[in-house]
């Protein structure tokens, strides 16, 4: 386990596939972690994990759904009371109830409209909410958790129902929150303060192996990422070797968005 250099990170949604990997990453490398989740069922197997259990010691939990009213006061609390203050902001929330789609193919105005909250407009309130806090005096590294989606549209013919099984509201938001990490970077600049993003492509975990296998055909790379190189974008930007990066989409795909 590495010790120099060592951070208190925040990484909000990290009990689903994709944050798991990244929190088990973090303490590998010796950062204090705080990890936020609605779901208490993955809270507690996240804490069974064979690799996060024995560093637990520097694993922090709250329970906090973002899209409720208070969700800042319980944040607020939580610092307060532990006395932590954070280097680092990982914005990774998402909840699998803002992409549903309906019968026709389409999606509500509500569930767009919560999906955008949930990407953008939350991140957005609880940053400044934590910079303009006593706790948040040490932060100086912002990064958002995206998707190549946000880059480049879908490709139907990965889907066996493209319209029932790509949500738009999935892509619009990832796009915009690839420019609100632009406008992060200029505007917290001279607070000192960076913001970066990493755009992920496919990544193996639940998906079938007919959709492997057609996602594979498509990138240069002929397959997707597997999940214990997920954290390698991250470990960068987290660490001093990035110092001179703001503002930059790290696009993490195999190499699918250059065809």
């Amino acid at each position: 386990m590495e010790t120099n250099n060592c951070k208190t990170i925040v990484i909000t949604g990290g009990t689903g596939l994709i944050g798991k990997q990244l929190v088990a990453c973090l303490l590998k490398k010796g950062h204090k972690v705080i990890v936020t989740t609605r779901n208490k069922k993955k809270k507690e197997r996240l804490l069974k994990e064979r690799e996060i259990d024995r560093l637990k010691s520097n694993l922090f939990l709250i329970e906090i759904d973002f899209l409720s009213n208070d969700y800042l006061e319980r944040f607020s609390e939580f610092f307060d009371k532990e006395k932590i203050r954070p280097d680092v902001i990982v914005h990774n929330a998402r909840s699998l109830d803002t992409l549903a789609i309906r019968e026709d193919g389409t999606s509500s105005v509500e569930n767009i409209v919560e999906e955008f909250k949930l990407g953008v407009a939350i991140p957005y309130e609880m940053t400044f909410k934590i910079i303009n806090s006593e706790y948040g005096k040490d932060l100086r590294n912002i990064i958002f958790i995206s998707s190549i989606y946000g880059v480049v549209a879908p490709t139907p013919n990965l889907y066996d129902d493209f319209t029932r099984q790509s949500p738009i509201q999935y892509g619009v938001t990832k796009a915009s929150q690839i420019h609100l990490t632009k406008e992060l970077a200029v505007r917290l600049a001279d607070k000192k303060i960076r913001v970066n993003c990493i755009s992920y492509g496919g990544v193996k975990g639940r998906a079938p192996q007919d959709f492997i296998k057609k996602y594979s055909a498509l990138n240069p790379q002929s397959r997707m990422l597997e999940l214990n190189e997920v954290a390698n974008p991250l470990e960068f930007l987290v660490s001093d070797n990035s110092l001179g990066m703001t503002g930059h989409n790290l696009i993490y795909d195999s190499g699918w968005t250059i065809w």
